[in-house]
């Protein structure tokens, strides 16, 4: 069986959000240690993934390894229902095959029970990728997010260029130009360059994070020489949330 109760329905929402912006289908694995879930968008350029431990529940039962998929708009529709009063209780009923998902009001006690049928097809055991990242940077969402929406008026694509001292992140377009400089606590939270660096990425993938920093206050950004970018979010209560770019062949 597999039942759990998430203290935090009006944060689910948006990590639900996010996931549904890279595929059609949610493909869940949850084990006694806890949640996960890992994709690839269909054309391969990002790649997501979910860990919530058992520990970041206020209760948590799972007596195997178990695998089901969901429509991303069908759970998207639903989690969208929770407040900041509601826990989100999941119950895997897998004579039925659905997932039943009850928003409980912490303060009322109401529950709202909604029912979400499984869709056929295989999980599969996805590997993440294994390349060391020579720039790590750490810096609030809200900074991420407006650096991403500033580069997104100029160009459809942002040049991130790591230096010693500091990273800069460009985009050019047509007699528009766009730079901005950044060092630490200018306004960034931590910043390591083990060597200088530069890779270019399409805005639209990375614009997919700006659900999850809606649920989270700070990421973690790391990127190398024309390598791929990961942006880690920490999530409240235990968990985290990483999400592999693609670089762009600069033309």
């Amino acid at each position: 069986m597999f039942k759990a109760a998430y203290p935090f329905a009006s944060k689910f929402k948006y990590i639900a959000q996010m996931l549904a912006k890279v595929t059609d289908m949610i493909p869940f694995t949850v084990r006694p240690e806890g949640m996960e879930v890992k994709m690839l968008s269909p054309d391969k350029t990002t790649m997501i993934i979910l860990r919530l431990p058992n520990l970041a529940f206020d209760s948590y039962e799972c007596d195997s390894e178990k695998t089901f998929i969901v429509r991303a708009d069908e759970l998207t529709k639903i989690v969208r229902r929770g407040t900041r009063n509601d826990i989100l209780e999941f119950l895997l009923d897998e004579e039925r095959r659905r997932l039943v998902l009850v928003f409980r009001d912490k303060r009322t006690g109401v529950s709202r029970r909604f029912y979400l049928q499984l869709r056929e097809g295989v999980v599969e055991k996805l590997g993440e990728p294994k390349i060391a990242l020579p720039v790590k940077i750490r810096m609030l969402t809200e900074d991420f997010k407006n650096m991403l929406k500033d580069a997104k008026i100029v160009s459809d694509e942002i040049d991130m260029k790591a230096y010693s001292d500091r990273l800069e992140a460009i985009a050019e377009g047509h007699q528009k130009n766009y730079k901005n400089i950044m060092r630490i606590d200018k306004p960034l939270i931590s910043y390591e360059a083990s060597a200088e660096a530069t890779a270019t990425y399409g805005l639209d993938l990375l614009e997919v994070s700006l659900k999850a920093m809606q649920a989270c206050e700070t990421v973690y950004i790391e990127f190398g020489e024309n390598f791929p970018m990961k942006l880690t979010f920490d999530i409240p209560g235990g968990g985290v949330l990483i999400y592999w770019v693609a670089p762009r062949a600069k033309t």
